[in-house]
């Protein structure tokens, strides 16, 4: 099996890319890194620095000056990679519910994301890493030997996560969760910067008949295709 160093996953939310990502990290020996913990760091450094995530020039400033790193896991407690904020261990700070409550805002500043764009480069061209997000293989690694973009219909999606929240033993309803779904859907794919979308080379896989495991099988033979 051929395997390229960088391997971009794209697609919108709950079409499984994170399952992807980390299942086919694990087969190949590489770094999982789902971008959406560099801006839980940043959410994290903001709220330790400003108090709040609500000065758009202040977080982007910070964004600008710090320094994210990730890497395999160095403690064996349930973390999937460790979250470096200039050396600090932040792995389970960006976890907290005030960053959960906070990260969408911080995420949807310009600056911000221009800034982490740069420092997932950074981790990304070191090579053996299953990078996952919305822009990828568009923005991000461009050059990425392996662009995967998942996707499946929006109702499936809407019913994953309507499952998974059940299984929280949370109560919700499927129409909001579905409406939700389609506002973010909107909202990624029309924005200016790093729009949702495939890259021109990126190979389209319709997860809505595949659970993770088939999903995967098809990924890893596309590797021994290569």
């Amino acid at each position: 099996m051929k395997k390229p160093t960088i391997i971009a996953i794209d697609g919108p939310a709950s079409s499984g890319k994170s399952t992807l990502g980390q299942k086919l990290a694990e087969q190949l020996g590489y770094l999982y890194f789902d971008t959406g913990v560099m801006y839980r760091a940043v959410t994290w450094a903001a709220l330790q620095a400003l108090g709040s995530v609500a000065d758009e020039a202040a977080v982007v400033a910070l964004a600008e000056a710090v320094q994210i790193d990730v890497r395999p896991p160095s403690v064996d407690d349930g973390r999937l990679v460790d979250v470096l904020l200039n050396g600090e261990d932040i792995s389970w700070q960006i976890r907290r519910p005030e960053v959960d409550a906070n990260v969408s805002q911080a995420s949807a500043y310009a600056g911000v994301r221009r800034a982490m764009t740069q420092q997932q480069r950074r981790i990304g061209q070191r090579g053996q890493v299953v990078m996952v997000g919305r822009d990828i293989g568009t923005v991000v690694l461009p050059e990425a030997e392996l662009k995967i973009y998942l996707d499946a219909s929006v109702e499936e999606r809407a019913r994953r996560r309507y499952q998974e929240i059940c299984c929280r033993g949370q109560v919700v309803d499927y129409e909001e969760i579905l409406a939700s779904m389609r506002r973010r859907d909107e909202i990624d794919s029309t924005r200016a910067l790093a729009p949702l979308r495939p890259a021109e080379d990126a190979i389209i896989l319709d997860s809505d008949h595949l659970d993770a495991d088939a999903v995967l099988k098809q990924v890893l033979d596309l590797l021994r295709d290569l």
